[in-house]
């Protein structure tokens, strides 16, 4: 049965959603970005559904400012608050579960990994996680360096740049941010990711999309020893039924973890 709860984070009103299950073991959804709770084509909402007939609660939430929640969307790393009262909404609404595991994608995952701790959570799963300062309108750099690599061998990509279908200015872009990538971020968001992460020891899993550019840049960075799964999409949000269906087989396989 799907139930939909409404609790307080400072002074705000948020949103959530819970799709009640008799399982011990829970899976508290992120949303990524300024997602609302049903995530993208309402992907985490036909994953919570599916999970709930399989005896897994599931709690959805939008943080302050998106969706149906009230107050000013801060962005993802302002976002710790809204996770520990979701967090604390969750076990007052479903107290048989006894752990608590946080899924998210994207800004999400990064979120968890960050603040999971501080909230509570048990184990988290964390999909495509995001490392990236942006500094400009480009992709980020492992991105850019994969798909430049593959283009640069091509004699297509010389023909079309000579004829003009393909931007000088935009490639020369593309390969100085190349060049200028290892010099950016070194103190930033994605060593705090990163750090975070590795604190997190074998109570993480992570799932990639191998050909998102996110999943790339973080791919580039990442050395921990984390259980990682990588699949064979373009697909930021794990779109589509045979996408759908390898993120809930790998989230089935992260819970069941110890």
């Amino acid at each position: 049965m799907r139930k939909l709860i409404a609790f307080a984070c400072e002074g705000e009103s948020l949103a959530a959603t819970l799709d009640e299950a008799d399982g011990s073991i829970g899976l508290l959804i992120v949303s990524g970005g300024n997602e609302i709770r049903s995530g993208a084509h309402r992907g985490m909402a036909m994953l919570a559904h599916r999970l709930a007939a399989a005896g897994i609660p599931v709690f959805r939430y939008d943080r302050r400012g998106v969706g149906d929640s009230t107050g000013d969307n801060k962005g993802f790393l302002s976002a710790e608050p809204d996770l520990i009262a979701a967090v604390a909404a969750f076990r007052r609404a479903a107290p048989g579960v006894s752990r608590l595991v946080g899924f998210g994608n994207c800004d999400a995952a990064s979120t968890l990994a960050l603040f999971g701790r501080s909230a509570g959570i048990d184990r988290i799963i964390v999909a495509n996680p995001w490392v990236v300062q942006p500094v400009d309108d480009l992709p980020p750099a492992a991105a850019i360096r994969a798909r430049y690599h593959s283009a640069l061998r091509d004699p297509a990509t010389w023909r079309r740049a000579l004829t003009g279908r393909v931007s000088i200015a935009k490639l020369l872009r593309g390969l100085k941010r190349v060049v200028t990538a290892k010099t950016e971020e070194r103190a930033s968001l994605a060593t705090n990711v990163l750090t975070a992460l590795d604190g997190w020891h074998n109570d993480a899993a992570i799932v990639l999309a191998t050909g998102d550019a996110t999943a790339m840049a973080f791919a580039a960075r990442y050395r921990g020893g984390a259980k990682v799964k990588r699949f064979d999409t373009a697909s930021h949000s794990f779109a589509g039924a045979e996408n759908a269906a390898a993120l809930h087989a790998a989230i089935v396989d992260g819970m069941a973890q110890e």
